[in-house]
């Protein structure tokens, strides 16, 4: 009986703990201090100056992460970031001065249909120099050249005038329709950059490089243009101790150059010096 009055009990006090609060088993001392910290909290909140409350909101505003700005803000944002960063001075420079040289395809186109026309002068051994050769001599070997080359003599006097015909060259045509691509494809990146919202009322949104499609009329132009004629007049003259040769040549620049070569000539006033593979 006393076992069993000790097993109850202890089964009571169990159940106690298990059913009763907390708040059951403190101390009065305990409850008194929680009692007096919150009755002290209580007055300073009373105590607190609205102003500085204010203050506190504010600072609190201002504290506040970007992720919670307006839509408006954040658009704004980003059309700043969106803005470009290069000096527009410089880009419009740069572009004035690409416009201006842009003319040059149509020069270039222009010139290929004629003549690149110069006046040289050249000179050579005479006939009082050994290994020299009189003017009758140096114009025999002027006019060999001339012929082997399709040219005819058309007039013969102090002045003799070549004629000769210079036909139409396919690698010419290829070449100029090449130049004119390189040139519209350069002229379509600017557009494409400058106008990039351009469109046309029926067509729409232009793509400036369809413009690359009119670079094989160069060639055409160039073709149609046909064959030329081009006179090259030669003058020859000796000085009174007749050991210089003075050759004047008027004509192609592309013949001028050939003909000097071919009869070793040197051009006046300028001094030939050996390559490296002459000397050798």
């Amino acid at each position: 009986f006393y076992c069993n009055m000790n097993f109850s009990a202890i089964l009571t006090t169990g159940l106690l703990v298990l059913i009763a609060p907390a708040s059951a088993f403190t101390t009065p001392v305990s409850f008194n201090v929680k009692s007096a910290v919150s009755q002290s909290t209580a007055r300073k909140m009373m105590d607190v100056d609205p102003i500085q409350v204010g203050n506190m909101v504010d600072m609190f505003k201002n504290s506040m992460p970007s992720t919670i700005l307006s839509d408006a803000a954040l658009a704004e944002t980003a059309a700043q970031a969106m803005e470009p960063t290069y000096s527009k001075a410089s880009y419009y420079t740069t572009l004035g001065l690409y416009i201006m040289s842009f003319p040059g395809i149509w020069s270039q186109i222009k010139r290929s249909t004629s003549a690149k026309v110069k006046r040289k002068t050249f000179l050579g051994d005479g006939e009082a120099v050994d290994g020299g050769k009189d003017l009758r001599q140096q114009a025999g070997e002027i006019m060999a050249f001339m012929k082997a080359n399709n040219y005819e003599v058309v007039e013969a006097g102090e002045v003799i005038t070549f004629r000769g015909l210079v036909q139409k060259s396919t690698s010419q045509a290829f070449f100029l329709a090449f130049c004119t691509l390189l040139g519209m494809a350069s002229l379509a990146l600017v557009l494409q950059t400058q106008f990039q919202d351009f469109a046309l009322p029926v067509i729409g949104k232009v793509n400036w490089f369809y413009l690359c499609l009119l670079s094989p009329y160069a060639g055409i132009y160039y073709w149609r243009s046909g064959d030329r004629v081009d006179d090259i007049q030669v003058k020859l003259t000796s000085n009174d101790e007749d050991t210089e040769n003075e050759i004047s040549i008027e004509g192609n620049d592309d013949e001028i150059e050939r003909m000097w070569r071919a009869l070793e000539l040197r051009e006046k006033g300028m001094i030939k010096v050996e390559g490296l593979l002459e000397s050798a």
